[in-house]
């Protein structure tokens, strides 16, 4: 650092506490960057670069940004993912010999975000932390700073099973130890950008004083060295109290249903998988929530089903309640709409960035606590009264908020005129004299403008010269000599004291100064006060956000027509006329064509869904998922009845996915998803694989989706759902006793089909990919050329599959040409009916004494428009789902159209 200023080698001194930072570094009424941070941050911000002389013959890169709107810029940086170090003045620059001392006040991380305008009001900022405990088991911790809540688990060491449990908190920063981290490197699947930074442990002593011994001796190995991670961090980066975050929420796992990534994707839960809105999710479609702390509890209650029975029932019978009781579900409603995020505001107390208003915030939240109380002990619901039993309303912490805060301070804190009067005799005392002070200005001027016979004089106040009298240029010559001491000249007027006035100014600034000075203590003073509190405003927020739940529940459950649902502990699922919520709720005013669901175990545990494109088999699986999942977080369902059994886990592989960047292909993606369905489901999952076995050949896209089929039937046993475009599979309905066939309806007529949307027992025919394309508006040549592939197709696997084959080294093969036998019975039916088909075409062209001869060229003919017409409606039929009676008015209607 040879070379450089003083104020440089500080600024490089203090960059060596923050490598990984950008550095905030305050200079007045700017917080300056310098050197390597100065370029990038031009860059990241596009501010504008320039120079500074540092002592050394080139300038220095340098940038800054105003103090007073650094917050967005900060913001900025941090949603980009990066780090801020922001280091203040820490002594009285006037009181400074040399240069000013300064320290990093705070780092601000993408997890320790505690601005308002970088925090999503119904959405959690997680930070998480993991631990290894050598090869044996994991640790995770995760925190909402601005909240204060803290969660911690173990696992046994799989990477797996850790990235399932930290995409549950969708983490905006991950710390910990290294060798773990660059596990999740390797591995992770994000939803967004993560941050993810190496770090030591707290001390035990530093530990012991954040928390009660209680807690931290109820923690393993793993889970107390993931607090330790976690909590370290935090005080390092936040340097200062961290009073609302003591408490440990430890939790098992196995206490909820296990999703991963890729089903909570796939099923939509909080965010669609096209845009990543929340609108079209199911958090959307059941966020009827009115606060942000009852919201961000729901978000949690979504991404952890449980799978406790008892507690499901229990939060049923608040629902229950509050679904039958419109006047009371509305009368809740109202008093949670009044009421602030009390979560976050505990939060700023605690951070000590609370300000007037949000004290107020506080007070007026706390005021409609009894009226809520009295509205669940009134409900008669068990859960509702054990809820609000021996409450702490907090009554006391809002009349101390009232008593000394006025009702409409100002934000800042510093410039007085926040404090009740009747608080502070003292600073009423001063208040009184500044008030008289200005009457007695007032006064002076009235007095000087009669003696002086100027109507125009004023008395003014500047920061520099305090208060004067001011005299225009014009009137100047009828002032008394003597008069006035000139203080300042103007272009039209000029500045004047006295030697009274600059008495009374003295006084009055001094009030002044005195006022705001104590003004700012007494309000540090109560938010000290209210931190000492914290834990009972915590338990407040968290009764209040429970309710918000249920009564957001029962809201949506109540205009939707969902039922109560019949949680078990066996193994059958049944759902009678299930209706996908989302769904229906997106298309709103068109009827939704409800489905059953049947999976006993002593019945049929497995269905193989075939039929059309577009017909919904996709929407009919996701709805069983969801409807499972919505039972197990304590809502009602959609549907008439059902019967949930408690699901452990659910495995869904829906719609095609590719990973680019990981060098593997959708089908490679697809194989993963089942990979890890074989290993991890139980008897009590539930798996839903849609169009199994696609990416590949025919042939073994085939081979593997039975196989696939197989091993869950023979080897797992739990209730699936396989939707393929395999026709050929439906055989295994013969040979698997737990499998099932199931189809999507399909009604046709003429050229026209419609997707009835109903699932029906049975095989589909075809998928109606062609007329698909004919729906998405390809080319008619196209759509024609299609279908005449499709029918040389068909005929030539009809022959194909009579072909004798030989067995050779192990291998099935074709036989030779000359090894051939003659057709068999079977092969040569085919080949006249083709042949038939062919000349049946011919007889709409003309009469057959009017056919010319047989020519080379006769095969070529081509059929009128109207056998073309009827072959192309003969080759759509579907006969394997048609009634008797619907193929003979088929047949009827043909014959109809021939004769006329």
């Amino acid at each position: 650092m040879a070379g450089y200023t003083p104020m440089i080698q500080q600024y490089l001194a203090i960059k060596e506490e923050a490598k990984d930072a950008f550095l905030f570094f305050r200079l007045g009424d700017f917080y300056e960057m310098f050197f390597e941070d100065a370029i990038a941050a031009s860059r990241e911000l596009e501010i504008t670069l320039t120079g500074r002389d540092g002592g050394t013959s080139e300038k220095i890169p340098m940038c800054g940004v105003p103090y007073h709107s650094a917050e967005n810029y900060i913001a900025r940086l941090v949603d980009k993912g990066f780090k801020v170090a922001v280091c203040e003045q820490v002594e009285d620059p006037a009181a400074s010999k040399g240069v000013v001392r300064r320290e990093i006040v705070r780092v601000i991380t993408p997890g320790t975000v505690m601005e308002s305008k970088s925090l999503a009001e119904k959405t959690n900022n997680f930070i998480v932390a993991v631990s290894a405990i050598s090869n044996s088991a994991v640790g995770l911790s995760a925190c909402d700073l601005s909240t204060g809540e803290l969660y911690v688990t173990s696992l046994t060491y799989s990477i797996d099973a850790l990235l399932d449990e930290i995409n549950v908190y969708q983490p905006a920063e991950i710390v910990g130890d290294e060798k773990l981290l660059d596990k999740l490197r390797e591995t992770a699947v994000w939803n967004r950008p993560v941050l993810l930074t190496p770090r030591e442990p707290m001390t035990a002593e530093k530990l012991r004083q954040q928390f009660e011994e209680t807690q931290l001796s109820g923690l393993n190995e793993a889970r107390y060295r993931a607090v330790s991670l976690l909590t370290g961090y935090l005080d390092d980066t936040q340097k200062r109290s961290l009073g609302h975050i003591r408490t440990i929420r430890a939790y098992e796992p196995n206490q909820y249903m296990i999703l991963d990534h890729y089903t909570r994707r796939n099923l939509e839960l909080t965010e669609t998988v096209r845009d990543r809105n929340k609108k079209g999710s199911l958090l959307w479609l059941l966020d009827r929530t009115q606060t942000s702390m009852g919201a961000r509890l729901l978000r949690r209650w979504i991404d952890k089903p449980l799978l406790n029975r008892s507690a499901i029932e229990s939060r049923y019978e608040a629902v229950d309640t509050l679904y039958r009781n419109l006047i009371l579900r509305e009368d809740i409603r109202s008093e949670l709409n009044h009421i602030y995020d009390l979560e976050r505001l505990v939060g700023r107390v605690a951070f000590g960035s609370a300000n007037g208003r949000d004290m107020n915030a506080l007070k007026g939240s706390i005021r409609r606590v009894p009226q809520l109380t009295a509205l669940c002990e009134a409900s008669g619901s068990d859960r509702l009264n054990k809820l609000v039993a021996e409450l702490d309303d907090c009554s006391d912490l809002a009349g101390m908020i009232e008593t000394v805060i006025i009702d409409e301070p100002p934000v800042s804190i510093r410039e007085g005129g926040l404090i009740r009067a009747g608080y502070d005799e003292y600073l009423d005392q001063l208040r009184e004299a500044s008030t008289n002070g200005k009457k007695w200005l007032a006064e002076l001027e009235r007095q000087e403008r009669e003696a002086t016979g100027i109507k125009s004089i004023k008395i003014g106040f500047n920061k520099v010269f305090g208060y004067y009298l001011e005299v225009s240029k014009g009137a100047l010559a009828q002032l008394p000599e003597g008069r006035y001491e000139r203080k300042q000249t103007l272009a039209n007027a000029e500045r004047f004291v006295t030697p009274e006035l600059k008495e009374k100014e003295r006084l009055i600034l001094e009030a002044e100064d005195k006022m705001v000075d104590l003004e700012y203590s007494r309000f540090i003073e109560l938010r000290d006060h209210l931190a000492l509190q914290l834990h009972r405003l915590q338990k407040l927020a968290e009764v209040i956000a429970e309710l918000d739940v249920y009564q957001s529940f029962a809201t949506v459950s109540a205009e939707r027509r969902f039922t109560r649902p019949t949680v078990t502990e066996n193994y059958n699922l049944v759902i009678d006329e299930g209706r996908h919520p989302v769904v229906e709720a997106v298309v709103e005013g068109a009827p939704f064509i409800a489905n059953g669901t049947s999976l006993k175990q002593e019945e049929q545990s497995m269905l193989l869904i075939t039929g059309p494109n577009m017909a919904g088999k996709s929407t009919y699986m996701r709805q069983v998922a969801l409807v499972c999942i919505m039972a197990q977080i304590g809502c009602f369902v959609p549907a008439k009845s059902a019967e949930i059994p408690l699901i452990d886990r659910i495995f869904t592989r829906i719609g095609a996915a590719d990973d680019l960047i990981g060098g593997q292909s959708t089908f490679m993606v697809e194989m993963k998803d089942i990979q890890l369905m074989t290993e991890k489901a139980t008897v009590n999952s539930l798996v839903i694989i849609d169009e199994l076995g696609r990416g590949t050949s025919t042939g073994e896209g085939m081979a593997i989706a039975q196989a696939v089929i197989e091993y869950v039937h023979h080897h797992i046993g739990c209730k699936a759902l396989v939707s393929t475009h395999f026709h050929e599979l439906s055989h295994l309905e013969a040979s698997l006793p737990s499998l099932a066939n199931a189809c999507m309806a399909v009604q046709e007529s003429g050229d026209h089909v419609t997707f009835l949307r109903k699932l029906i027992p049975g095989a589909a025919g075809t998928s109606y990919g062609i007329y698909c394309a004919r729906l998405a508006g390809l080319p008619e040549s196209v759509i024609g050329r299609a279908y005449e592939l499709l029918e040389g197709a068909e005929i030539e696997a009809a022959l194909f599959a009579q072909m004798p084959r030989r067995a050779s080294g192990g291998y099935t093969i074709f036989a030779p040409l000359n090894d051939t036998p003659a057709p068999s019975p079977v092969a040569e039916a085919v080949r006249e009916t083709a042949s038939a088909a062919a000349v049946q075409l011919s007889i709409f062209d003309e009469p057959a004494s009017e056919k010319p001869a047989a020519s080379p060229d006769a095969g070529k003919r081509k059929a009128s428009p109207k056998a073309e017409q009827l072959a192309d409606q003969l080759r759509k039929l579907d006969l394997f789902n048609m009634t008797p009676m619907e193929a003979m008015q088929w047949l009827n209607d043909m014959k109809r159209k021939i004769n006329e």
